[in-house]
C-alpha cells in the first residue's frame, strides 16, 4: 500500500568490517558511500562497547534513520511500527486524542493547525503556538513521534500542555482527550447561504462532502444561492481526496499536476465534465493554517476562476509524500517527499502560498508583531525551497483589512466578509440581521 499525502529498509551489519566487505566489487562511484556506511559501523560498535550505560541497538539505528530523513525537509520522517499503526488509524478511523496539526520548529513541537471541531481548537490553540511540556515534562528537543506519543492517550483523560506563544510568558492548558472524529466535512445556513466547511481530507471526505451537497440542494429547494467554503485551519491529507474534491467544482479541466525525480512518473489530474454546482457563486476561505491539499484545491478554484478567496495567505506546502511501507509495514514505514504539485496556471506554491484575492484578517493585531508571528513552510527547518527561486510574498498589513475596532470578539470577522462578497457577487440583498 502507497499513500500519497498532500502530510527501516536498512539491515545495518555490527561492526566495520561486515559494512567494508558488502562494498566490495561495486562500481567507484559508490566507494563513499559505503566508506560512510563503515563510519556508521565504528560509531556504533564504539557506542555499543564504552557508552556508560548498555544501549538499544534498535532504538540507536531508528533515532540514526530519523536524523537522515528529518535533515532532509520537514515532512519526510521514519514512522514506526506504531507510528504507522496511528498514521492508518488517522486516515481510516478516530483516534483519542487532541486534533491538531503540528511539526518540529527550533527544536519545539509547533502548531500548524488545530483541527475542527476538536479539543485542541475548543481549547483555543493557534498556529506558531510551541509546546514546550507535557504534564510537566520537558519535551523540548524530542522527536515528533516521541512528542504525539506523549500527548494522545484515552478518551476522557486530561493533559497539561505548556504553551509559549510569541513573547508572551508560558502558559498551561489543560485539554481534555476527545475522540479525533473522521466528520471532515460540515454545512450550515448563514445569512440565507451556505457554508460549508472542509476541515481535512481523509479517505472519506469526498463522499461525505457529495452527500452533503445533496443535503445544501434539498434544503434550498433546489437552488443553491451561493457557497462560502471555509479551508481555514485545514492541514490537508490524501492527494487523491483532493483531486476528487476539485473535480466536485470544477466541469473537465486540470486540478492539479505532480512532477517527480523520474519524469516518467509525472501526473495531470483533470476534473471530469459535469460540475456538482454550475452556476452557484463560491467564496473560499483560507489563512496560514491552510496547507497541501487545502492549498491544491484553493489553486485550481482561483487559477479556473471559479471562485474568489478571501482570508490570509496559506502556509505553501506544495510538495507530495509518499508513505512506503517496510515489509509489509513489520518494520514501520517511510514517509519520504517524493514529488511537488503545480496548480492549473503552473504555479508551484511550495514555500510562497496562495495569496486569497482579498486579504482580510481575522483579528485586529500591530503591524510590527503581525510580520515576525507569520507561520509558514517556509520558516520551518530544512523547508524545500521554491523551484523557480520565488520568495514567499511579504505581506503588506498595514494594508490587510482589519475588524474595526468596535467587532466584537468572538464573531468571526472573516466569514463576515466573506457573505458580504459572496452577496456582491449573487446581487442578493444583505438579510437581517437581527
Amino acid at each position: 500500500m502507497r499513500l500519497n499525502f498532500i502530510s527501516a529498509a536498512f539491515a545495518f551489519a555490527l561492526g566495520a568490517a561486515a559494512i567494508a566487505v558488502s562494498a566490495e566489487g561495486f562500481d567507484n562511484s559508490r566507494t563513499d558511500t559505503f566508506r560512510q556506511l563503515e563510519l556508521f559501523g565504528d560509531v556504533l560498535s564504539r557506542v555499543e562497547s564504552d557508552y556508560v550505560t548498555e544501549v538499544d541497538d534498535a532504538a540507536l539505528i531508528e533515532a540514526a534513520i530519523e536524523g537522515m530523513l528529518e535533515s532532509l525537509d520537514p515532512h519526510s520522517s521514519y514512522l514506526s511500527p506504531d507510528g504507522f499503526r496511528d498514521m492508518q488509524v488517522t486516515t481510516r478511523g478516530e483516534y483519542g486524542g487532541l486534533g491538531m496539526e503540528v511539526t518540529i520548529r527550533d527544536d519545539m513541537v509547533t502548531v500548524i493547525s488545530p483541527m475542527m471541531d476538536t479539543p485542541a481548537e475548543r481549547a483555543g490553540m493557534e498556529p506558531g503556538d510551541h509546546i514546550i511540556a507535557v504534564d510537566g515534562e520537558s519535551i523540548v528537543g524530542w522527536s515528533l513521534d516521541d512528542a504525539v506519543a506523549l500527548m494522545r492517550g484515552a478518551v476522557g483523560e486530561p493533559v497539561s500542555i505548556t504553551i509559549l506563544r510569541g513573547e508572551d510568558d508560558p502558559f498551561d492548558v489543560t485539554i481534555v482527550r476527545d475522540t479525533i472524529p473522521l466528520r471532515t466535512v460540515a454545512w450550515r445556513e448563514e445569512e440565507g447561504f451556505a457554508y460549508l466547511r472542509l476541515a481535512g481530507f481523509n479517505e472519506h471526505t469526498t463522499e461525505t462532502l457529495v452527500r452533503t451537497i445533496g443535503e445544501i440542494r434539498e434544503a434550498f429547494d433546489g437552488e443553491i444561492p451561493g457557497i462560502v467554503l471555509d479551508m481555514r485551519y485545514n492541514p490537508g491529507g490524501l492527494l487523491d481526496q483532493a483531486v476528487s474534491v476539485g473535480d466536485v467544482f470544477l466541469d473537465g479541466g486540470e486540478i492539479v499536476s505532480t512532477r517527480y525525480r523520474n519524469p516518467r512518473e509525472n501526473q495531470r489530474y483533470n476534473a471530469r465534465p459535469g460540475e456538482m454546482l454550475r452556476g452557484v457563486p463560491i467564496v473560499v476561505l483560507i489563512n496560514e493554517g491552510s496547507a497541501s491539499a487545502a492549498e491544491i484545491v484553493a489553486g485550481a478554484l482561483q487559477d479556473r476562476e471559479r471562485a474568489t478567496l478571501v482570508g490570509m495567505t496559506s502556509f505553501g506546502k506544495g510538495s507530495v509524500q509518499t508513505i512506503i511501507p517496510l515489509r509489509g509495514g513489520r518494520d514501520g514505514a517511510l514517509r519520504l517527499t517524493t514529488g511537488r504539485y503545480y496548480t492549473p496556471s503552473g504555479r508551484s506554491i511550495q514555500a510562497t502560498g496562495i495569496e486569497p484575492d482579498w486579504l482580510i484578517s481575522s483579528r485586529r493585531f500591530d503591524v510590527e508583531e503581525a510580520e515576525d508571528e507569520q507561520m509558514s513552510e517556509a520558516a520551518l527547518p530544512n523547508a524545500l525551497e521554491n523551484e523557480n527561486g520565488e520568495d514567499r510574498p511579504v505581506i503588506d498589513f498595514s494594508a490587510v483589512e482589519q475588524p474595526p475596532e468596535d467587532w466584537e470578539e468572538g464573531e468571526d470577522y472573516q466569514l463576515h466578509r466573506a457573505l458580504e462578497v459572496l452577496r456582491t457577487m449573487t446581487g442578493r440583498e444583505q438579510a437581517s440581521l437581527n
